[in-house]
């Protein structure tokens, strides 16, 4: 039987930051109203509204080229950053020659390295996702690897008193143990990987049948449009929590009948 308290301790989650998020928006539109700012300079709540139902199939379009582009990247980034960690674990040497360089795509700005990969990468889709995955892929090597470190020590040690070979290892304890982390890294990718398709797009600015929000953020800027800049950039912020609650669902689906981290005490 489900608590109380937790129901509400639910209700609280969903209900709080939509009232913040609903007095924010009514007060942005009185202070606008008041101050006559002009629709140029700072729109209303209520003129972007009208401006994202007005454009919405110039938006949505270009929702589904950020979105193409986010989405690839992002599974690109889980495989290849959690193929990057099951080679890390498996010995110190390859751990210690080759993080320093996922620590190096990290640290890199994307806006140095974008015009030359635009360059070399002919599809301008596949060009806007290397660019995507060089920034979303750092936290999935990180954490997952920091993940299948952390083992119980007194649980390796029995493994290796039934003299388990590294295989078992890595399936029955080390992977298991660093689920958490592999699902916090692939929290923190999505967002990245969004912000990383974004970015791309700025610095391509690519048009046509090719363009995402980002373009159409600059396109808007050039006429004036700041109604629909304002649109595209809500659609952005919608796009990477929506990706983010996605994910904290799955997270919760595998992980909430076992693991300590998503376990619900009720009381």
């Amino acid at each position: 039987m489900k608590s109380p308290l937790l129901e509400n301790e639910r209700f609280v989650q969903i209900a709080a930051p939509l009232f913040v998020g609903v007095v924010f928006l009514l007060l942005w539109e009185a202070v606008v109203r008041a101050t006559g700012t002009p629709v140029y300079i700072l729109p209303g709540p209520v003129d972007i509204g009208k401006a994202f139902v007005e454009d919405w199939r110039v938006l949505f379009h270009s929702l589904l080229m950020t979105l193409k582009v986010t989405l690839m990247a992002f599974a690109i980034s889980v495989v290849l950053g959690t193929a990057a960690s099951l080679l890390f674990v498996q010995s110190r040497w390859i751990e210690v020659s080759l993080f320093p360089y996922a620590v190096l795509m990290q640290v890199t700005p994307i806006v140095a390295i974008a015009p030359l990969i635009i360059i070399w990468v002919d599809d301008t889709t596949w060009a806007l996702t290397v660019c995507a995955v060089i920034i979303a892929i750092f936290p999935i090597i990180s954490n997952t690897t920091l993940g299948l470190r952390s083992v119980d020590p007194n649980l390796l040690s029995m493994f290796r008193m039934y003299r388990t070979g590294r295989l078992q290892q890595l399936i029955r304890l080390r992977i298991p143990s660093a689920l958490p982390y592999f699902f916090g890294g692939m929290r923190i990718s999505t967002g990245l990987a969004l912000i990383g398709a974004v970015v791309a797009e700025f610095v391509a600015g690519t048009g046509g049948t090719q363009a995402g929000l980002a373009y159409l953020i600059l396109q808007s800027g050039y006429n004036l449009d700041i109604p629909r800049m304002f649109a595209a950039l809500g659609l952005i912020t919608l796009t990477g929590i929506t990706l983010f609650a996605l994910m904290v669902w799955l997270s919760d689906r595998v992980l909430r009948n076992w693991h300590e981290s998503a376990l619900k005490v009720e009381q």
